[in-house]
């Protein structure tokens, strides 16, 4: 957790001299870089926000697309910016509570676009004069590499923000899925189970007739809120693909915890705990218990929310999870109470209202500790009581009449956008920037030294705190070698930790843009049968290998990822059927069967240049003429006596398998 004063003042000088594609076609860009100023307000771009997405997304076939699993509300916020890309028809999957919370943050984010739309009115074009290269040379090199990557390759991720229409047509093609419950796309069985990360968050499990395979996003064992993380119902999967990428905002951790992760070499020899070890490596991930952690956290914060309005400051608090507000919300609350302090909190949102309503309707989606408090009669969070109590006031805009009547400072105030480009974050910060008592918190992602530039000279405190965002690195092997993969797929960040443990599974890493082999792991699939149609075997031993093989009639359905065969309507005839054959048959043992037969050929090659150029050939010659072609997909039997063709074709079938 970093605390930070007026420090913001204090600009770093330095900047780096990195080479980048411009360098080759301005030498005056790379002189002016050695000697950049600090950044200020007049270097920022003023235009109408864009958004950056996934690189290169204007590129994608969208076509190619079968199914989109989304595993968190904020992943929901760049869902239309696919959908709205024509030739998408993807199948959407996302939990029922995700689905929500992402369409009220997607509505939200829509209305505060709307509003700071009207400031720079209508755009002049699809292409923002900013993006121009002339212009892009131009800028800082930290904006720079903000606006186009480190790389230099990220501009196409940009795009215009989606309409209120998009979001509409997005949430028509999502369906929406509980905790656990099945649902099938073609041959797989697509299962979300909780993360634990917040409210609806989910991994994932996909069960096909190849293997099972399982995605872990960020997760957190235990949570205060939201449902715990559910890694038992990840057990028995074949593939693991790692995408909790958490660690790379916390650099202590990697430092702290690599000596217990995982090696990087791939190792099939050592054998798998047994279960009674399992179960006691569950506990042990259990018994370490971040959520205490992050109560210290909250209580730290809500004691310097204390100090600041207790000096008449006043505390904006733009956080964009929503398990965290809601838990700072009863702390806070708490504290003041203690500190007997009457400072109104103020949430202050397009969606808040309809939020915090959702937010104590959905018992389901919740820890045990909280669906307890719905059987003993109390609301599931203390914002309720608040609201009640008119401690908690819920405006949907800074200029609500309602609002303004009510106002008062010092005062707390939560409301979007994190970002402090839009919303109502923007306002208050303009407010109370100058104001030594006032406080406002951050999460610690958020480049504060950039995002605050627009605000400067900044008297305010900033508070930046980093909270529990995913799977500690210590937990990973554990977690592992309780859900027992064949092989697991982690992001090519990890590939540089490396420990002399050795593992009972296969380890790949993966990278953007990268397609990766894996070893197959099941070639074979199920197919049911139909009992009555048992009764119809007729098994027939192979020449090629010790294989018993027979013919059955009937209609082939896929069930709930299954294969099944059934009669159906098919009428079973008594007729003796022909044998169909496969394969090409051994020349040299045909002349000799043939020969057997009283009829003489030669092996000759196929003329060059006719459709049977690729083709092996038997001339027959007595006891009449007849041509044997056989290709690499059939093999053909011209003649002009009937019986010899039927001979040939007898010939042929003795000497290759057949059902």
């Amino acid at each position: 957790m970093k605390f930070k004063a007026s420090s913001l003042d204090e600009e770093d000088p330095k900047c780096s001299n990195r080479s980048g594609p411009f360098d080759l076609e301005e030498p005056l860009v790379r002189k002016r870089k050695k000697v950049e100023r600090p950044l200020d307000a007049n270097d920022l771009i003023y235009a109408e926000p864009w958004y950056k997405t996934v690189k290169n997304l204007h590129l994608w076939n969208t076509s190619f697309i079968d199914v989109v699993l989304i595993s968190s509300p904020m992943g929901m916020l760049g869902l239309p910016f696919l959908t709205r890309i024509k030739g998408f028809s993807a199948k959407i999957y996302v939990t029922e509570a995700t689905a929500r919370l992402g369409q009220l943050m997607m509505e939200d984010l829509v209305s505060m676009h709307m509003e700071i739309r009207q400031l720079f009115g209508p755009q002049e074009s699809c292409f923002p004069h900013w993006m121009k290269w002339e212009e892009l040379k131009l800028l800082p090199c930290s904006l720079r590499d903000v606006a186009l990557g480190k790389d230099g390759g990220e501009l196409g991720g940009w795009m215009p923000l989606y309409s209120a229409a998009d979001v509409k047509d997005c949430l028509q093609k999502v369906q929406r899925l509980k905790y656990a419950e099945e649902t099938c796309y073609s041959a797989l069985i697509i299962k979300a189970f909780s993360s634990g990360l917040d409210i609806g968050t989910c991994n994932w499990t996909i069960n096909g007739p190849k293997g099972r395979i399982a995605f872990i996003s960020s997760s957190i064992f235990v949570s205060a809120h939201a449902m715990n993380f559910d890694y038992i119902g990840l057990q028995g999967n074949d593939t693991i693909i790692y995408s909790d990428f958490s660690f790379l905002n916390a650099t202590e951790d990697i430092e702290k915890d690599h000596n217990n992760f995982f090696p990087t070499t791939h190792d099939f020899s050592c054998p798998r705990n047994a279960e009674n070890d399992g179960q006691e490596l569950a506990k042990s991930l259990l018994h370490v218990d971040d959520n205490m952690e992050e109560t210290q956290k909250l209580a730290f914060l809500s004691s310097h929310v204390i100090d600041s309005v207790k000096v008449g400051g006043s505390v904006l608090i733009p956080i964009s999870r929503l398990g965290i507000v809601l838990q700072l919300l009863e702390q806070i609350s708490a504290s003041l109470d203690v500190s007997a302090l009457k400072v109104p909190i103020y949430i202050i949102s397009s969606v808040a209202e309809e939020l915090l309503a959702f937010t104590n309707i959905i018992p389901e989606w919740l820890c045990k500790q909280r669906q307890e408090k719905l059987f003993s009669g109390q609301p599931l969070f203390g914002h309720v009581e608040l609201i009640n109590e008119e401690k908690l006031h819920v405006f949907p805009a800074i200029h609500s009449p309602k609002l303004l009547m009510n106002w008062q400072e010092p005062c707390i105030v939560f409301c979007p956008h994190w970002s402090l480009r839009l919303g109502p974050a923007v306002h208050f910060l303009q407010r109370w920037c100058g104001d030594q008592n006032s406080l406002l918190i951050l999460e610690n992602e958020l480049d504060v030294e950039l995002a605050l530039l627009p605000f400067k000279p900044m008297a305010m405190k900033v508070l930046q705190c980093s909270f529990l965002s995913g799977i500690r690195l210590q937990k990973v092997q554990p977690l592992l070698n309780i859900l027992q993969p064949k092989v697991v797929l982690f992001p090519k960040e990890l590939k540089l930790i490396n420990s002399s443990k050795s593992t009972a599974f296969s380890i790949f890493h993966y990278c953007i843009d990268e397609t990766l082999h894996i070893p197959s792991l099941k070639d074979k699939s199920e197919l049911e049968i139909a009992t009555d149609l048992t009764f119809h075997f007729d098994w027939r031993n192979l020449k090629q290998g010790n294989i018993s093989m027979t013919r059955l009639k009937g209609e082939l359905l896929r069930e709930h990822g299954k294969l099944r065969l059934i009669s159906g309507n098919v009428q079973q005839s008594s007729e003796i059927r022909q044998l169909v054959h496969w394969g090409s048959p051994d020349l040299e043992r045909l002349l000799t069967v043939l020969s057997s037969r009283g009829i003489k050929g030669t092996l000759r090659k196929a003329i060059s240049g006719s459709e049977s150029e690729n083709a092996s050939v038997v001339l027959v010659n007595d006891p009449s003429q007849a041509l044997i072609e056989v290709k690499e997909m059939n093999t053909v039997i011209t003649a002009t006596d009937e019986n010899l063709a039927s001979i040939i074709f007898e010939a042929i079938g003795s000497i290759l398998d057949g059902i």
